[in-house]
C-alpha cells in the first residue's frame, strides 16, 4: 500500500509539474491534461500502468565494444566487471545474484543467493540440499545466474551444469563463518512449513546454549554447490535501448565456428548479440 502511494505521489507531482508548465495551453487542453491527471491517480490497483517509467543508461560513446573486453576468457572477464562492482560504493552486496532452477518437468523458480567463490571450475554458492532449490537441483541439475549491478547498467547471465563441492570445502567454509550463522543453518530446514516464529527463536535458543563452548557441526542437509558454466552473457544498457550482448558460448566437440562467431580462450567462442 505505502509503495502505492508513493507512485500515486509521483504521478500527481509530475502531472502537476506538466500542468504548471503548460499554463499557456487552451481550455480545452486544460481540460484534458487535468482528466489524464485525475485518471490516472484514480486507477485501479490491478490496473498499475508502468509504461512510461524509463531510466536512462549510457549513451553510445560509451558503449562496451569487443575490443574492450578485458580477457577473452569469460571467467577473467567476469573477474575484471565483479572488481568494478565491489569498488562502487552503490552497490551493497555486488556478489547477490539470482539463482534460477527448475523441476524435470521445466517448472522454474528464482531467487537471491550470494556467489561465495569463483575461478576456472566455476561459480560457488551454499545453501540447504533439502530447500527447494536442493530438490530441484537433484532432479535437474541445471541452473541459470544473473548478477544485476544497477548503478552500473550492467548484468551478468550465466548459464550452466551443477555439482555439489565435496565435503570438506563445505565443511571448511561453514566452520569460517560466524557462529550464528552456523546455528541458523542448523536450526532452518529450508522451505519447510513452521508453526511461527517463535518455532525458531526457541530452537535458535536451545542451539545457542549447547554449542556456547564447542564447535556447531555442520549438519549433513547443508553444502555448497558448484556451477561449471557453459554460457556466459555480458549487457550492458544504452540509453537508446541498443544494448550491448557480449556472449560466450561452449560448442560442443567437433563443431566449428558459427555465425558472427569468434574464438576465445580455453575453448569459448563468442559473438554478439542483438538487444
Amino acid at each position: 500500500a505505502s509503495s502505492m502511494l508513493r507512485r500515486l505521489s509521483s504521478l500527481l507531482l509530475e502531472q502537476i509539474g506538466s500542468f504548471n508548465s503548460n499554463l499557456s495551453l487552451t481550455g480545452a487542453k486544460k481540460h484534458v491534461l487535468i482528466f489524464n491527471l485525475l485518471r490516472k491517480a484514480t486507477s485501479s490497483v490491478s490496473d498499475m500502468d508502468l509504461s512510461d517509467m524509463r531510466k536512462k543508461y549510457k549513451r553510445d560513446e560509451e558503449c562496451f565494444e569487443e575490443s574492450q573486453l578485458a580477457s577473452l576468457d569469460p571467467i577473467q572477464q567476469f573477474g575484471n566487471w565483479f572488481e568494478e562492482a565491489t569498488k562502487c560504493p552503490e552497490i551493497g552486496e555486488p556478489n547477490a545474484m539470482c539463482i534460477a532452477t527448475a523441476t524435470r518437468e521445466g517448472r522454474p523458480s528464482a531467487r537471491m543467493v550470494l556467489l561465495k567463490g569463483f575461478s576456472s571450475d566455476g561459480f560457488r554458492f551454499f545453501s540447504n540440499y533439502e530447500s527447494r532449490k536442493g530438490a530441484e537441483l537433484d532432479e535437474n541439475p541445471f541452473a541459470s545466474l544473473v548478477f544485476y549491478w544497477e548503478p552500473l547498467n550492467r548484468q551478468i547471465r550465466i548459464e550452466g551444469s551443477v555439482e555439489r563441492i565435496p565435503f570438506q570445502s563445505s565443511c571448511d567454509y561453514f566452520h569460517s563463518r560466524p557462529k550464528s550463522s552456523q546455528i541458523g543453518a542448523v536450526v532452518s530446514r529450508q522451505s519447510r512449513p513452521v508453526p511461527d516464529r517463535n518455532f525458531l527463536r526457541q530452537k535458535n535458543a536451545e542451539l545457542e546454549e549447547k554449542y556456547k563452548d564447542c564447535e556447531v557441526p555442520m549438519p549433513d542437509y547443508w553444502g555448497g554447490y558448484v556451477m561449471k558454466p557453459h554460457y556466459m552473457e555480458f549487457w550492458q544498457g544504452q540509453t537508446n535501448r541498443l544494448h550491448d550482448r557480449i556472449v560466450f558460448t561452449k560448442p560442443g566437440e567437433g563443431e566449428g565456428l558459427g555465425h558472427f562467431q569468434h574464438r576465445a580462450e580455453g575453448g569459448w567462442v563468442y559473438q554478439r548479440l542483438s538487444p
